[in-house]
């Protein structure tokens, strides 16, 4: 990785410049962070199963005419993607109530709602990702009404397609966080962009309703990785004898109650 240009480094993802005009080699970390880095830690092999987890998906939405940044997968951990112009909102679909929507609304967790929900929220770390509506978009010009409109048709097409693969998996899709961007050529169309993977929605087990995703790091529930993995071998990704990873967490809080008030926004 050193002798590449880095174009971006987030929490848990590296971009660097492409082999060809347009593109990007996006790298998986292993980090881990919740509450707006207040929590950090590494979960070995993280990168590893989020990388194969979000190219798996990539692949099929591409196959059904959902366009995605995805071009190929590189390595274990990379994959070569479309370079974009990212636009700063978050689109987030729901399905059952959990995370912020429990605390604003003062719905129970698990209230399985009548219709997906959409959600924006304006991307901005140092704001903590503020609740926007659709005013708001064309107001400050993020996007104009094509494209807010075609962000928001492509989550519904996104989250009713992966709550279909995920129900396959004894899966329930509760919520997504998505991202778009636009193409770097004459038609600035609109992608999918970021990835898809337990580090950006929420899962839990049909059955027993057991969290299956990041949520299982914000709230030390423990099995991280087990987690991730078991994500992984029921979409048919890894098999059964695939080893285990560690998990190693710094600063955990004992307890979700006593976690500082002004923390960073959850899906």
């Amino acid at each position: 990785m050193n002798d590449r240009r880095k174009i971006y480094e987030g929490k848990a993802k590296i971009l660097f410049e492409g082999p060809e005009r347009h593109t990007l080699v996006q790298h998986f970390k292993d980090d881990a962070t919740a509450f707006n880095a207040q929590k950090s830690g590494t979960i070995s092999g993280k990168g590893v199963l989020n990388n194969r987890m979000s190219a798996y998906i990539m692949e099929r939405l591409n196959a059904i005419g959902i366009p995605t940044h995805f071009i190929k997968a590189l390595n274990m951990r990379e994959q070569l993607i479309k370079r974009l112009d990212i636009i700063p909102i978050e689109v987030v679909v729901r399905n059952v109530a959990a995370g912020s929507l429990c605390k604003r609304l003062a719905i129970k967790e698990g209230h399985v709602l009548a219709r997906p929900l959409i959600e924006l929220y304006y991307k901005s770390d140092a704001l903590n990702d503020p609740l926007i509506n659709e005013d708001h978009v064309l107001a400050f010009s993020w996007a104009d009404s094509q494209e807010l409109e075609d962000m928001m048709t492509l989550a519904l097409r996104v989250n009713d397609f992966l709550s279909g693969m995920m129900a396959g998996a004894q899966l329930t899709l509760v919520d997504i966080k998505l991202e778009f961007g636009r193409t770097q050529d004459d038609n600035q169309d609109i992608v999918l962009a970021d990835e898809i993977s337990p580090d950006g929605c929420r899962l839990w087990d049909s059955t027993t309703h057991e969290k299956m995703d990041k949520d299982r790091f914000r709230y030390d529930l423990g099995n991280v990785a087990d987690a991730y993995q078991e994500v992984a071998k029921r979409l048919g990704i890894l098999p059964l004898t695939h080893s285990r990873t560690t998990t190693a967490i710094k600063g955990a809080a004992k307890k979700p109650a006593a976690k500082p008030h002004r923390k960073k926004r959850q899906p």
